[in-house]
């Protein structure tokens, strides 16, 4: 009878881990468990305790969380979590947008957009998802146009216009910083901007709130489906978007991490 109860109760521990008033998240180190670490003051107040799990890739997570290792988890923007779900049969949700990263054009050999010269050298991020973003930017600003209906998907092959015959230089996003000296300017991702200690406030140009890249790459809170109206989790998104945390994100990061919902 001893050994049946021993079997029932480990059977049982993983439910009751997450039981009663503590919320397991998981979630990147910067700026997601920072983040998370401020809405844990707001969801004291509410009866809730937050534990966070950090993690270092964008794998285990997603993992961690079909398992019911995590209640949620907070380091995506929902075109990853669609593919990650389409790609391991995984069945997770977004429980909404909570921040994003701005892209900004930053200044290398050239310190002013209306100063580049013809044949100028952009650098922009290598991968599909981040150079569709950067190229919609250069179109914003007017250094190029896009065929029509490129969208996110853009790629050079896409462009239409390019009255200053610029040349794009594709490199990978975590190396553009590096690239600044040798190129007249790069577009960044916000996150790698900070980590290579430049300033959001000095880009020649930032990612507008209201662009397509900003609402589509906000970064949310996940949850397994079918758990979006537990009333922890909803509280933990309340705190996440709530004045507070707005106000947090944009004293901190200075411009770099911005509230997607504000």
């Amino acid at each position: 009878m001893k050994k049946l109860l021993l079997a029932l109760a480990a059977l049982l521990l993983p439910l009751s881990a997450h039981a009663g008033n503590t919320i397991v998240v998981g979630a990147s180190p910067t700026p997601h468990a920072e983040i998370l670490n401020e809405a844990a003051k707001l969801l004291k107040k509410d009866g809730y305790e937050l534990k966070i799990v950090e993690y270092s890739d964008y794998v285990q997570p997603n993992m961690a969380l079909e398992s019911k290792d995590l209640d949620a988890n907070y380091f995506q923007h929902k075109p990853y979590l669609d593919d990650f779900n389409a790609q391991k049969g995984t069945k997770l949700v977004s429980m909404g947008g909570v921040h994003y990263e701005p892209f900004g054009i930053y200044a290398g050999k050239c310190k002013s957009l209306k100063d580049l010269k013809d044949g100028a050298q952009v650098a922009v991020p290598n991968d599909a998802t981040n150079e569709g973003r950067a190229l919609l930017l250069m179109e914003a600003v007017g250094l190029i146009k896009l065929k029509k209906d490129a969208g996110l998907a853009a790629t050079r092959r896409d462009i239409a216009e390019n009255p200053k015959n610029l040349k794009i230089e594709e490199i990978e996003a975590a190396q553009l910083v590096r690239a600044l000296p040798d190129v007249d300017v790069a577009i960044i991702n916000g996150n790698y901007a900070i980590l290579g200690g430049l300033k959001v406030a000095d880009a020649l140009a930032v990612e507008a709130a209201d662009s397509v890249a900003a609402a589509t790459y906000a970064n949310i809170l996940a949850v397994r489906a079918g758990d979006e109206q537990r009333p922890e989790l909803a509280a933990l998104y309340k705190a996440l978007t709530s004045p507070e945390l707005a106000a947090f994100m944009k004293q901190k990061y200075a411009g770099a991490v911005l509230p997607s919902h504000n």
